[in-house]
């Protein structure tokens, strides 16, 4: 009896600590606290579960040998993964693999927290493996601003994978695709899952926003690359994809909360085999938009 009270106090006070860090390193933005409202965890097909929050994705991926964690949040989200793995019946220990779609605050930030509590590897591409490691990322980052940093607590350790590349957890398989654009190193992942015998293309796609600083230009600049066409690039192979279930890193994106109130034993609104091609057609429509925009306020530039 001693012992069983000395393990829970013990693991609530790993809990204790693991919120205590998260804590201190919560960051603040604009729409950080919109985004890390809880929300309760769902299944979206066979053995895959929506574990983030009300605006920034995490999906956990379940199997006999280990499970796989797609991104990780805010890190003052890290707290709210974990219990929300945990309330679907399955342990964070359990998780041996942990997955970014880009290394950004708001969905890296708690990932080093998730690998502590699981000991999980952590996969990247080769650029946002070195973010992780740095902790923020660089210059070429559209994002980037030198008056206005912004830091995620670092993963030392971060095994880099190649484009095309497939990482096993026991049966799970799960593909990255690059997908360079929102960040330089961005990576879409794609695996299956089944339900009653029925297996089918799950697809994970990584931001397919063009956000950045104010004087950045996708189509180059005085010191950087013309990077349209390899925004373009990204947004053709996430069309091209073999997919029946789309979910972004952004649940909006693909209305994934809307989709998880309509689902219902006879139908599942997840199911969609057009849902990559819609994903990359609206993405493509606002890009065009942006470089309208850029070409526009360049030629107000004498020399632009």
């Amino acid at each position: 009896m001693k012992q069983g009270i000395y393990t829970l106090a013990f693991g609530l006070a790993l809990a204790s600590l693991a919120q205590m860090a998260s804590a201190q390193d919560a960051i603040k933005c604009t729409s950080c606290e919109e985004w890390n409202q809880p929300a309760k965890p769902f299944n979206i097909y066979g053995n895959a579960y929506y574990v983030g929050t009300a605006g920034l994705s995490a999906i956990l991926v379940t199997g006999p040998q280990g499970h796989v964690l797609l991104d990780g949040a805010l890190p003052q989200s890290a707290p709210l993964i974990q219990k929300n793995i945990e309330a679907l019946g399955f342990k964070m220990k359990d998780v041996k693999l942990i997955l970014n779609s880009h290394a950004h605050f708001d969905h890296a930030g708690g990932i080093a927290a998730l690998q502590k509590a699981s000991g999980a590897t952590v996969a990247h591409s080769p650029h946002g493996a070195q973010v992780l490691r740095d902790g923020t990322p660089g210059a070429d980052d559209p994002q980037y601003d030198p008056k206005e940093t912004f830091y995620v607590p670092k993963v030392a350790q971060v095994k880099e994978v190649a484009d095309g590349e497939t990482l096993a957890v026991g049966p799970l398989r799960f593909t990255v695709h690059y997908t360079p654009g929102h960040t330089p190193g961005g990576t879409t992942w794609t695996w299956q899952s089944c339900e009653a015998g029925r297996c089918l293309d799950m697809v994970y796609a990584d931001s397919l926003t063009a956000i950045s600083t104010d004087g950045f230009y996708y189509t180059g600049g005085a010191n950087y690359p013309d990077r349209s066409a390899s925004f373009r690039k990204t947004i053709d192979t996430v069309a091209g994809l073999k997919c029946d279930i789309v979910i972004a890193a952004h649940p909006s994106a693909t209305d994934a909360f809307k989709k998880a109130a309509a689902r219902t034993a006879q139908s599942n609104p997840f199911i969609d085999p057009e849902g990559c091609r819609k994903l990359a057609a609206h993405a493509g429509k606002n890009f065009d938009a942006r470089l309208q925009r850029e070409r526009e306020e360049k030629a107000k530039v004498p020399g632009g």
